[in-house]
């Protein structure tokens, strides 16, 4: 296994305009691809925007969603992978022939669809199925995994997909700066983005405080930690419908370092390269193999009525 330079990315997407969106896919895989970049990976639904699809009917969410890998969004992704020598992933709505609704993420090289994934936990849009199984791919000798956002806040799904293989898992998300319960959540005033440019203290004081990067620190640098896996996260920054966004695209390694960010207040990429004596010499690779899956497999896998409340998707809730 070689070194591989990666991408992760963060874009300002705007809601349901897939040809928009694509061109500033377009743009940023040319200028990782420039920079050496043997993949870049975008955030979820990038193609066809995210907070949007909240009050769409089925209707609705079927003329938004698009076959794969049939379908023009995954053929011109092709074609960007194709025109600039990069592995593409990207998120979008999916439907099948029996017009089911998924939330999709899919990787593509310059001969295709290689991976697709749909998430576990979807939550956006109640005519959306839920995925049913794991993804573990081969990109340049390294195996990957994919991620939904909320499917990396079940432990157990990042752990499954690194017990399946992967060594990297692509964790495209749109989060952070949303109520909660924990301490200090809450969304961030959209007049601090308008006003970025004259005055962009405050706007990062709230993008890097409890509401954003702050909160994101808790969890994520655990995942690649325990796991000693290379964790890719890609979120969009700016307006996402109506709800502001922070971005903080970041790549980490199995020390739970952060290696490369995302820092612009608007579109960004940030490149790091991984290396594979890293997979081996973190502590979660030790860990892993002391495991002892006789004292809690019944444990970890007694059934349950999965419950799943977001809180800002309910409107007035706080």
């Amino acid at each position: 296994m070689e070194k591989l330079k990666v991408a992760t990315a963060q874009f300002e997407n705007k809601s349901g305009d897939k040809t928009y969106n694509l061109n500033l896919i377009e743009s940023l895989s040319q200028q990782a691809a420039q920079a050496g970049a043997k993949v870049i990976s975008f955030h979820e639904c990038s193609v066809t925007g995210y907070t949007f699809a909240r009050p769409l009917s089925q209707a609705q969410m079927l003329d938004v969603a698009e076959f794969i890998p049939d379908g023009p969004s995954v053929k011109r992704l092709t074609e960007i992978a194709r025109r600039h020598d990069i592995a593409v992933l990207a998120g979008l709505f999916e439907k099948d022939a029996a017009n089911k609704i998924y939330k999709a993420y899919v990787c593509v090289d310059k001969n295709g669809l290689v991976a697709k994934y749909r998430k576990l936990h979807p939550f956006i849009n109640p005519n959306i199925t839920p995925g049913n199984e794991y993804c573990v791919f081969e990109l340049f000798g390294w195996k990957c995994g994919i991620l939904i956002c909320y499917d990396n806040n079940i432990i157990e799904n990042v752990r499954a997909t690194n017990l399946l293989g992967a060594d990297v898992i692509f964790m495209p998300h749109v989060t952070m700066c949303t109520p909660s319960t924990r301490p200090g959540a809450g969304f961030v005033d959209p007049k601090l983005w308008e006003n970025r440019e004259n005055d962009p203290t405050y706007l990062r004081i709230e993008f890097d405080g409890m509401k954003g990067r702050d909160w994101l620190m808790k969890w994520l640098p655990a995942r690649a930690y325990d796991n000693a896996i290379y964790v890719v996260f890609s979120n969009p920054i700016g307006m996402d419908d109506d709800q502001l966004k922070n971005g903080c695209s970041m790549i980490l390694d199995p020390f739970g370092d952060v290696i490369a960010e995302c820092r612009k207040l608007g579109n960004d990429i940030a490149l790091a390269t991984l290396t594979p004596d890293k997979l081996i010499d973190a502590g979660g690779y030790r860990y892993k193999k002391a495991r002892r899956p006789d004292l809690y497999r019944e444990i970890i896998g007694q059934p349950h009525v999965p419950d799943q409340k977001v809180v800002w998707l309910n409107p007035g809730e706080e």
